[in-house]
């Protein structure tokens, strides 16, 4: 399963928001070295109650709009 999710890095705070076009996720981590990647795998990871090794962005790694696959 694929998702789409819009990443807003160095946010006040880590939240998951469901919208119609997938998932809006806000990280307190900085977009660098990967960093906000890791925090929006781990955070989502926790909302659907998976591992986080289940997860892995496929489109978008240095983008704010990216596609994460679930994988089962």
């Amino acid at each position: 399963m694929k998702i789409n999710v819009r990443v807003i890095p160095k946010a006040k705070q880590n939240r998951v928001e469901k919208t119609a076009e997938g998932f809006r996720v806000r990280v307190t981590a900085a977009p660098t070295d990967g960093k906000a990647n890791e925090a929006v795998i781990k955070l989502l990871a926790d909302h659907l109650g998976v591992a986080k090794s289940k997860l892995r962005v496929v489109r978008g790694v240095t983008s704010r709009d990216k596609v994460i696959e679930l994988t089962q």
